[in-house]
């Protein structure tokens, strides 16, 4: 069913200023109309050397078809000569430069003229009166649009019912439809605006979720290398104190073995020069004079008892440190359960872990 929203040309001898602003408009139309494509002329407009108008898009249409090879502008060969077509108003032959329908010169006064038209016929519909704007049946003209067609789904007219196309089709009267359709089409309405509400209130939701997300990801970052800080800072702390602990069992060996070292080292003077003097003694002659220094024979015997560290002084191997099963626990180091935040709505998402030793 075809109708159109307009009103009814004003009827031979009527006056008033609508019949002469309603003629003046359709006149006005009838200039502005292109040739080829029976629409008011579409930006740019371009006029042609017989002082015709046309859409470019129009011209450029005509210009391809009646020059198929024709390339593009800046194209070589064919390009290069233009080429030709005929005005579709009064068949004078247009030749065309390299640049083709582009150029053409545009007729901005045309444009212009088109702009004020459109802004006119705006303004003349918004301020037509309602019974100005009753849609008219195309098919028969001086009938309105007042009832619908519920077999085709389209408004017509009582002329098509009784006599035309819809004449076996059933049909309800066009207001009550009209309300029908307008309240089902508010109700849609409300609910695609309650339903947009609630998705952007979800994605508000989501995004806010999303910096919950980023803010507990840093925090639990810097949790775990303030954990991890620790560790590093308990297992240094401790190798510190393992260190002192061998490094002052060292330092009282080594003491103990340098006493002994000075105290043997003493002895051996003091034996050397016994020995010394024991073997002046021996090259005595007279057995009255050797036997006087019997005591010094026994200091001789005596010097020689040493005292000696005990088997396996020197050895350190007692400061062993078994780190196997502590490495396999530092290996094995992992998250809890997470812990909610039930005092904070907005932690609800957040995880708190703790570390674990699992063997």
């Amino acid at each position: 069913m075809n109708f159109t929203l307009g009103f009814k040309p004003p009827a031979a001898g009527s006056s008033g200023p609508g019949a002469s602003s309603g003629v003046t408009m359709e006149n006005l139309e009838k200039q502005l109309i292109c040739p080829v494509c029976l629409e008011l002329f579409s930006k740019p407009v371009v006029i042609l050397p017989c002082q015709h108008n046309l859409c470019r898009k129009c011209a450029n249409d005509i210009f391809q078809s009646a020059n198929p090879l024709w390339q593009s502008r800046g194209s070589s060969s064919i390009a290069a000569s233009g080429g030709r077509f005929r005005c579709p108003s009064c068949r004078h032959e247009v030749v065309m430069d390299r640049h083709g329908v582009f150029g053409l010169q545009r007729n901005l006064l045309v444009e212009n003229i088109i702009d004020i038209y459109r802004q006119q016929e705006s303004s003349r519909l918004v301020n037509m009166k309602p019974e100005q704007q009753q849609l008219m049946c195309e098919e028969h003209e001086e009938e309105k649009i007042n009832i619908y067609c519920l077999s085709c789904q389209t408004p017509t007219c009582s002329m098509c019912k009784v006599f035309g196309q819809h004449k076996d089709c059933d049909v309800a009267p066009l207001s009550s439809v009209y309300m029908r359709q307008k309240t089902e089409l508010s109700d849609g309405i409300a609910m695609l605006v309650a339903s947009n509400d609630h998705i952007q209130a979800v994605i508000s939701q989501m995004e806010e979720i999303c910096h919950t997300v980023e803010d507990n990801g840093q925090r639990q970052r810097e949790h775990l290398a303030n954990h991890f800080d620790n560790l590093v800072s308990i297992l240094e702390e401790r190798k510190q104190e393992l260190v002192g602990v061998i490094t002052k069992e060292q330092d009282d060996k080594l003491k103990h073995m340098r006493s002994l070292i000075r105290r043997h080292s003493d002895h051996l003077e003091g034996a050397v020069t016994l020995v010394e003097s024991a073997i002046q003694s021996m090259e005595e002659p007279h057995m009255s004079l050797f036997l006087q220094s019997s005591d010094l024979c026994h200091t001789v015997a005596r010097a020689s008892n040493i005292e000696r560290p005990e088997l396996g002084y020197e050895s350190m191997s007692h400061f062993m440190v078994d780190t196997d099963d502590l490495a396999d626990m530092l290996r094995n180091i992992d998250f809890c359960s997470s812990v909610g935040d039930d005092e904070d709505d907005l932690e609800e998402t957040e995880s708190e872990f703790d570390f674990s030793s699992r063997y």
